[in-house]
């Protein structure tokens, strides 16, 4: 999983750097697991745009995978390492005993040919999934449920991992990759190990037309608009903001204003993220 760099025989090119793939086995994915995906360029189902600069970028289809890993007790075998254009880690084709197949969140380290297994009796090695009550401190883990039975929400992109610090009165504590430490169900299940594609993060995209192909719009300042378009526009020249604090085109406070509502599982954090 190393980068490759590029040849500076342009100025895109100058400092752009991409992922070498070598861990990938097979090109084309599993015809049975996909599913078309409609681009909906940050808008909801009214049709207004809600996620702003999305759009356009190269056409994908959606690869279903098994957060759940319900296959309690049936042993799987890796057939192939893929790419996945919707996620930053890799994903795993596995072909299970009773001759289903699905894609996991592949791990750190894991090879065409391994063994995985789901449940109570499963190992402790990467790739396997077990409940928070199995494991000992220590343990890395990542693909973590919130809820029993609901599938893994947390800790899933690439290169990413938690760690299980404590386990107490039916919770376990967990301390996730933001340094966030959080009560999480006992029961509820992980998948042992770090996600893969660790040099994810370490990607310069080089240019902007590589961002495009992502999905990403350009993102207009609001200082370049008219007054009427954003509350830092107009102005003769390039002109200061001109007001107390940076607005969002809204006419909202854009730092240090709190927009969010408490959830209902605030109540399980620990000790925030952050300093």
């Amino acid at each position: 999983m190393a980068l490759k760099v590029y040849r500076p025989t342009s100025p895109g090119r100058r400092g752009m750097s991409g992922s070498t793939f070598e861990e990938i086995t097979k090109s084309k994915p599993e015809k049975s697991l996909l599913r078309p995906l409609k681009k909906k360029a940050g808008r909801n189902s009214q049709g207004r745009i809600t996620v702003r600069h999305r759009g356009g970028g190269a056409k994908r289809r959606f690869r279903i995978i098994d957060f759940k890993r319900d296959k309690l007790g049936v042993p799987g075998r890796v057939a192939a390492v893929e790419y996945d254009p919707n996620r930053s880690a890799r994903i795993a084709l596995i072909y299970y005993a009773d001759g289903d197949k699905r894609y996991i969140l592949a791990p750190l380290g894991l090879k065409v040919g391994d063994t995985i297994k789901s449940g109570e009796d499963a190992e402790l090695k990467p790739g396997n999934t077990l409940p928070l009550k199995l494991m000992p401190s220590g343990t890395q883990i990542y693909n973590i449920e919130l809820a029993p039975g609901r599938g893994g929400q947390l800790v899933r992109s690439a290169g990413t991992a938690a760690q299980l610090m404590d386990k107490e009165g039916g919770y376990a504590l967990i301390r996730l990759p933001s340094g966030e430490v959080r009560r999480i169900r006992s029961n509820c299940m992980a998948t042992i190990g770090q996600a893969s594609n660790v040099d994810h993060q370490n990607i310069k995209l080089g240019k902007a037309g590589r961002r495009h192909w992502l999905g990403w719009r350009p993102a207009v300042r609001g200082s370049a608009m008219s007054p009427r378009d954003h509350p830092h526009g107009g102005g003769e020249g390039r002109s200061p903001i001109g007001m107390p604090g940076p607005k969002t085109p809204w006419g909202k406070p854009a730092l240090g204003y709190r927009t969010r509502r408490p959830k209902a599982s605030d109540k399980m954090i620990v000790k925030r993220r952050g300093k």
